[in-house]
C-alpha cells in the first residue's frame, strides 16, 4: 500500500489551492473530504459546497460527502466547544477511511492561511489519528498567496460577500489581479482581508490546472441589504 492522504475540500480557492501544491509535491491523494454544513459553522467553508462532486470529477480524485445536522453556529456562547464539536464529523469520516483495508493513511491536506482556531483544532485531530497535516499556505503573505493562484491558471469565483465594501456588484465576480488591487485599497479603508479570511467573502475554482474541465455555473445573485451570496441554479462540466 503507498500513503494515502485525504485533501480537506471545500472547493473553495484555500482548500484548492492545499490540493493542488499537494498533487505538486507528489503526495498521493486518493480522497477529497467534504463537510456539507445545513447552516452556519465556524469550522467550515459554507457556501456552494454542492458543487464538489463536479470539482472531484474534474480533478480525477474520489469524493466522500459528510452532511451533518446544522451546528447551530448563530447562537453560540463558547465558540471553543463549537468548533471542536463541529469537527467530529470530519474526524469520524477520516476514521472511517482509515479503517478501510487499501487506505494507508499519511496525512491531510488544509487550506488555512491565518485561522488558529481552525488550525490548531485540525492540528489536533491530526495527533490524534498519528497522521501528518500539509498546510502549505500557513502563514504565507496573502498578496502573494493569491497571485501565485492566478499565476497557475486558477479561475476563481466570489460566491458570498459579508463586509464594508463589498456590495452586490462582487457576487460572481471573478477573483483576479484586478479584483486583488480592489481589496488591498479596502484593507486600508474597511480591514478587508485580501484572502477573505475574516468571512469578508468566499470564493469557488471553477477552473485550474489540476482540473481536466471547467464547472460552468447558472446562478441567481441574492443580496440581503448588507451581505449577499450566489444561487446556483444550474452546473455542469464544461
Amino acid at each position: 500500500m503507498t500513503d494515502d492522504w485525504v485533501s480537506l475540500f471545500s472547493g473553495g480557492k484555500d482548500s484548492s489551492w492545499a490540493l493542488y501544491r499537494a498533487l505538486e509535491e507528489g503526495l498521493d491523494v486518493s480522497r477529497l473530504l467534504t463537510v456539507h454544513p445545513a447552516g452556519d459553522s465556524y469550522m467550515y467553508h459554507t457556501p456552494a459546497t454542492e458543487l464538489a462532486e463536479l470539482a472531484a470529477e474534474s480533478v480525477g480524485i474520489d469524493l466522500v460527502e459528510v452532511s451533518p445536522d446544522d451546528f447551530g453556529a448563530d447562537d453560540v456562547d463558547d465558540a471553543g466547544a463549537q468548533g471542536d464539536a463541529e469537527l467530529e464529523p470530519m474526524e469520524a469520516a477520516l476514521r472511517e477511511i482509515a479503517a478501510e483495508d487499501d487506505v494507508d493513511l499519511a496525512g491531510v491536506t488544509a487550506g488555512a492561511v491565518e485561522s488558529e482556531f481552525q488550525t490548531s483544532r485540525i492540528q489536533g485531530m491530526c495527533d490524534r489519528l498519528g497522521i501528518d497535516l500539509f498546510a502549505p499556505l500557513w502563514r504565507e503573505d496573502p498578496v502573494a498567496l493569491a497571485e501565485s493562484m492566478f499565476d497557475a491558471g486558477f479561475e476563481i469565483r466570489i460566491v458570498q460577500v459579508a463586509a464594508y465594501g463589498l456590495d452586490e456588484s462582487w457576487l460572481g465576480r471573478r477573483y483576479d489581479a484586478d479584483a486583488l488591487a480592489e481589496l488591498v485599497d479596502l484593507r486600508e479603508e474597511y480591514g478587508v482581508h485580501p484572502l477573505g479570511e475574516g468571512g469578508e467573502f468566499e470564493t469557488y475554482v471553477v477552473d485550474g490546472p489540476h482540473m481536466d474541465r471547467r464547472i460552468d455555473i447558472e446562478y441567481d445573485a441574492v443580496w440581503e441589504g448588507d451581505r449577499g451570496h450566489v444561487e446556483i441554479r444550474n452546473a455542469r462540466l464544461g
